[in-house]
């Protein structure tokens, strides 16, 4: 009993050894077979998306390279027309406006009449002033006929006191001898000298007469080129007041529709006024202002898309037409001058003038004004700019 009871006490202190001493770690699991990445369909999946993000990057940068940054776009772009505007030639006040706001013309329609009856009195009063001188160009006609009959006269005179003038000096030279020798008195060869004398007197005086008969046909000859010359003056004038006459009706330059119309019935205008504008809806075009970065490879000619805010969904052909030979900063009213104060750099943008390739069942939903998205397409010229590299590198 003794030996037992030995037995268990040892036993016993042996379990509070045991128990005493610290509990040793827990050895971590195996991992299970059924976890995530052991499933085969999450593997199969993981690489096909792999493979997709792959092929798609792939394909981007070959979609980028070949095409994306050959793609120039801007939103600063809007649709524009070279409007027109109408201004009076002349002063005078309003009768009649002949169109209203927003209507559609054709080239030629009246637009606006002026009160035409100062213009009307005026071309009357230098047709008057023309026929007068026409008249008076006749009556100098007249009267140059009338020269004519007068220098012939008096050349007849002096055709006739010549032949008086050579006969008395031949009588002189005749009786010269007879009175030298005496067989004539001397009274007598003073006497037809006397009468010699008059008769180149009569020749000379008659010749005078044709002189001055001729002289005062010349006179009549300048006063017709004075008539004829004041009448060509007076038929310029008369065609400037027709074309004042004409200018009351003022008629459309171009074709299109009426926009900003200020004009009324009884107004007084002066030449130059703003009256209205024309908008010519079948010349509309895109200007696109792009950045100077953007311009390296962009050439006349090259395709266009268009995206008007207007139109949703809806892309539009277009052609670049030209581009400006300068920034729109140069342009401007007060150009900047960055020679002067602390210069920040900008990027500059150039318009570029885009045609619009639609038909008119679009071209007629467009607005002057319209905000527009332009993207130009630039590999046409993909190898123009190695092309300048290579002089500048060698």
């Amino acid at each position: 009993m003794a030996g037992h009871a030995d037995n268990v006490s040892f036993a016993g202190s042996k379990t509070d050894v045991e128990a005493s001493l610290p509990a040793a770690p827990a050895r971590p699991a195996a991992p299970a077979q059924s976890g995530r990445l052991a499933n085969p369909r999450l593997r199969r999946g993981l690489i096909v998306a792999a493979i997709a993000i792959l092929v798609g990057g792939g394909y981007w940068y070959y979609n980028h390279e070949t095409f994306g940054k050959f793609q120039q776009s801007t939103d600063n772009a809007y649709v524009a027309a070279d409007s027109v505007i109408v201004a009076p030639k002349i002063a005078g006040y309003v009768e009649k406006v002949l169109v209203s706001e927003n209507q559609a013309v054709a080239i030629g329609a009246p637009l606006v009449e002026l009160d035409a009856r100062d213009y009307q009195a005026q071309t009357s009063q230098i047709e008057a002033e023309i026929a007068a001188l026409l008249a008076g160009g006749d009556t100098v006609r007249a009267q140059q006929r009338e020269q004519d009959a007068a220098i012939a006269q008096a050349r007849a005179q002096l055709a006739a006191v010549s032949a008086q003038a050579e006969l008395a000096r031949q009588q002189v030279a005749r009786y010269r001898p007879l009175a030298e020798s005496g067989a004539e008195p001397r009274e007598k060869l003073e006497q037809l000298q006397t009468q010699a004398r008059e008769a180149e007197a009569q020749v000379a005086a008659a010749r005078a007469a044709v002189l001055a008969s001729e002289r005062r046909l010349g006179s009549l000859g300048q006063q017709i080129g004075q008539s004829t010359a004041q009448a060509n003056a007076a038929r310029a004038q008369l065609e400037a007041a027709r074309l004042n006459l004409d200018s009351t009706t003022i008629n459309a330059s171009i074709a299109g529709r009426i926009g900003d119309l200020t004009v009324r019935p009884g107004q007084f205008v002066q030449p130059g006024q703003r009256l209205m504008s024309i908008v010519p809806t079948d010349q509309l075009y895109v200007t696109a202002n792009f950045k100077e970065t953007q311009l390296a490879l962009m050439r006349p000619g090259q395709p266009v898309t268009l995206k008007v805010d207007a139109l949703p969904d809806v892309k539009i052909a277009g052609r670049v037409d030209s581009i400006a030979p300068g920034t729109g900063a140069e342009f401007s009213i007060l150009p900047p001058q960055n020679a002067t104060g602390n210069f920040t750099k900008i990027v500059q943008r150039v318009p570029v003038r885009i045609a619009i390739e639609a038909g008119p069942e679009v071209k007629r939903l467009l607005v002057a004004g319209m905000s527009v998205v332009a993207t130009v397409d630039t590999r046409s010229a993909k190898d123009e700019l190695a092309a300048v590299r290579a002089p500048a590198e060698r």
